[in-house]
């Protein structure tokens, strides 16, 4: 636990989206922050990966109300900023910056997450693999629906930039 008012700067760096409570670490770290300290973040939310929750919705056999379950939530700008008021920070910022990447095929963008260690972190996500039926359809309509002129597929990730201030 980290001591109150004994920091002059928190940084994060694509790490919030892995937390499971958003809020208590918000306050956490306003609590440790020196008056006028900084907090620095960035984190992926908003509308990330959009294409392949949608594609994972329309493959899946007994998708209950267009989810998959065990996806996780990204945060919204707006919920991010409001969350910082929250904590108590003084003239709290957020900005997105979507970033669209192009891959081969959705398998190859599945690969990428699994290397960056972007995939499933619940604890109640589904135990046992994804039928092969399933990945194979969810990678067909994936290219049906978001691939561009030259066969490759897009992917979007937003990232939400947010600042805020200990109080004085």
């Amino acid at each position: 636990m980290l001591q109150p008012e004994s920091l002059d700067l928190a940084v994060s760096a694509l790490a919030f989206q892995f937390v499971n409570d958003l809020p208590g670490v918000f306050s956490q770290i306003r609590r440790a922050l020196k008056p006028d300290g900084l907090l620095l973040a960035a984190m992926i939310g908003g509308e990330t990966l959009t294409e392949l929750r949608q594609s994972f919705a329309a493959a899946e056999p007994n998708a209950k109300a267009g989810c998959r379950r065990g996806w996780r939530a990204f945060a919204d700008l707006r919920d991010i900023g409001s969350l910082l008021q929250r904590a108590g920070f003084a003239l709290p910022v957020t900005d997105v910056d979507r970033v669209v990447v192009r891959y081969d095929s959705a398998l190859a963008l599945a690969a990428d997450l699994r290397r960056m260690g972007a995939t499933n972190v619940l604890a109640e996500r589904r135990r046992t693999p994804t039928r092969r039926a399933t990945l194979l359809r969810m990678a067909e309509l994936y290219a049906e629906r978001f691939a561009d002129p030259d066969g490759r597929i897009r992917a979007t990730f937003d990232v939400i930039w947010l600042c805020g201030l200990g109080a004085a």
